[in-house]
């Protein structure tokens, strides 16, 4: 009974987290429509301190579409591991993808195409040999988790960090370099996820009759789950603003999938309970996605055309020009003694009939 109701959670995360990717995609494409529609009224940009997105209804639009693509991504986090969840935001990539070259014009090339699917095949890699965490079924062993020494360590390290990008680097750097508001919004989702965790396991406590709202440590996390989520949507929206769509998405993708990796890792300690060919085909899988992003990333504007070749095909193909160039010379110094041949008869028998003419 015990393995049926695994099995059956398993697939209904997998369900939320497929549908979760599906709304996040396209919320990116109704945020970027309403930023687009404020630069062209000439209102301040989200990029430059700006909030007047909060009058627009697309921007809202899009971020109904994102609460409901996180609230469909919290309820999976309930039901599966996030080494399991996580990777299947590769999907929202590829939804985003498509959707900003439909709707947006910005072109998708034959590199970025190539991209997505590389993205697809490393989830379903990272899926299939996901990592199973330890369980964690009350809130009681979700606080002895978050006591641990080493998530304490990365936790301050994360706030520590995620400070420096704000107030040192994005100032200086965030208007060119498109990691460092990028980098805020993964490391404090690391974060997220870990308080979205608990909060799962606290509402499944509350379903089942258990006294949950007496408990400090839901409120705790419902708090830093509001503030977290605010600052990842302030720092967003300037890196979607600022940056083109199909590149803000897939390194945001990258960099919250390592992180989210890292802080399951050492808060519900999965690796240790690995065997070697999962450890490979997760680490397999995430390689498989990274090169995937970066075919997505580098060569967004750079179209495929014959010179892109390796230089041995571009000779073969040289080649083959030029034999095909010499076999047309080569007929054409065929039929040439003909055509002058038959010219030759043709003026001689004009002649012939002229000469006639004259005589009579």
């Amino acid at each position: 009974m015990g393995a049926a109701g695994g099995r059956a959670g398993f697939y209904v995360g997998l369900g939320l987290a497929l549908a979760s990717s599906a709304f996040i995609g396209g919320s990116f494409i109704l945020k970027k429509k309403g930023l687009l529609r404020l630069c062209r009224r000439g209102r301040a940009r989200a990029g430059q301190g700006g909030h007047a997105y909060l009058q627009e209804w697309l921007w809202w639009a899009g971020l109904l579409c994102m609460g409901v693509g996180e609230a469909a991504n919290f309820a999976a986090y309930a039901f599966a591991p996030a080494t399991l969840v996580t990777p299947l935001g590769a999907l929202s990539v590829l939804v985003s993808a498509v959707l900003s070259s439909t709707f947006l014009n910005e072109q998708l090339n034959v590199h970025g195409k190539i991209g997505c699917i590389l993205s697809i095949l490393g989830s379903t890699v990272m899926v299939i040999h996901a990592p199973q965490e330890e369980e964690v079924s009350s809130l009681e062993s979700m606080a002895e988790k978050l006591k641990d020494p080493g998530f304490i360590v990365f936790a301050v390290c994360v706030l520590v960090s995620s400070l420096l990008l704000i107030f040192v680097a994005g100032p200086r750097y965030g208007q060119s370099n498109v990691l460092v508001y990028v980098l805020v919004c993964s490391a404090i989702g690391s974060l997220s996820v870990s308080c979205v965790k608990g909060l799962g396991i606290a509402l499944k406590e509350l379903f089942s009759g258990k006294p949950v709202l007496k408990e400090p440590l839901g409120w705790v996390l419902l708090v830093c789950l509001v503030i977290c989520i605010s600052v990842q949507i302030n720092y967003l929206n300037k890196a979607l603003d600022i940056f083109n769509t199909s590149v803000v998405t897939p390194v945001y993708y990258v960099l919250f999938t390592t992180s989210v990796m890292m802080c399951s890792a050492i808060l519900f300690k999965e690796w240790q309970h690995m065997v070697l060919d999962n450890i490979i085909g997760t680490v397999s899988g995430f390689l498989t996605i990274v090169s995937g992003i970066f075919l997505l990333h580098a060569f967004r504007d750079m179209p495929f055309t014959p010179d892109l070749l390796p230089l041995f095909l571009q000779q073969g193909r040289t080649d083959l020009h030029a034999s095909w160039r010499s076999a047309d010379r080569h007929q054409s110094c065929q039929h040439q003694p003909l055509l002058r041949s038959e010219d030759k008869r043709s003026q001689s028998a004009e002649e012939e009939e002229e000469e006639e003419g004259e005589s009579v």
